[in-house]
């Protein structure tokens, strides 16, 4: 969807954040995976946003908030990625009620009022057990939630999925 895309970029701009498009750049696995089970027909536009690299997630915050606006024009947004991932912990049952801890928390942030939990998310790394779910440099599964959660805007979060896997809690939320 390159018209989108380049709206994309213009709004990211307009809201002071540096932006580029890349068309060359293939879908990562993150994104191209989920969409490919939800439309195995592929018969959807699709707009891939790279994360910040800081990885910083007040960055994503605002990042999200610029693109709010797209949500009025039926534009999806989804943050791909998860609620735990610690390559080193799945499978280890010491760190079932580690992710049970930050999951929990993690549920309370997102149904939090949107001041609330922007603050929250802001300081993600402050959570109860943040760094064992989400080590350093692995935030970046973690972060697409921020993007979403800042173009939710106003409207509530919720849980929609939760799971155990490989011993730990895996979860899933909506906003709107």
């Amino acid at each position: 969807a390159p018209a989108l895309a380049e709206q994309i970029v213009r709004t990211l701009q307009a809201a002071g954040i540096a932006s580029g498009a890349d068309a060359q750049r293939g879908f990562d696995h993150g994104m191209f995976i989920p969409l490919k089970l939800v439309f195995p027909d592929a018969n959807i536009p699709v707009v891939q946003l790279s994360l910040n690299d800081s990885l910083d997630p007040e960055q994503q915050l605002k990042t999200g908030r610029a693109l709010e606006s797209l949500r009025e024009q039926d534009v999806l947004i989804i943050g791909s990625g998860m609620s735990f991932h610690n390559m080193r912990a799945y499978g280890n049952p010491a760190y079932g009620p580690v992710s049970d801890i930050f999951d929990t928390w993690l549920t309370h942030t997102v149904q939090a009022s949107p001041e609330e939990r922007y603050r929250l998310l802001s300081n993600w790394e402050q959570a109860p057990g943040a760094r064992d779910c989400h080590p350093v440099r692995a935030e970046e599964h973690l972060l697409p939630l921020m993007t979403v959660a800042g173009a939710a805007g106003m409207d509530a979060g919720r849980k929609v999925f939760s799971d155990r896997v490989l011993e730990t809690t895996l979860s899933a939320f909506v906003f709107g």
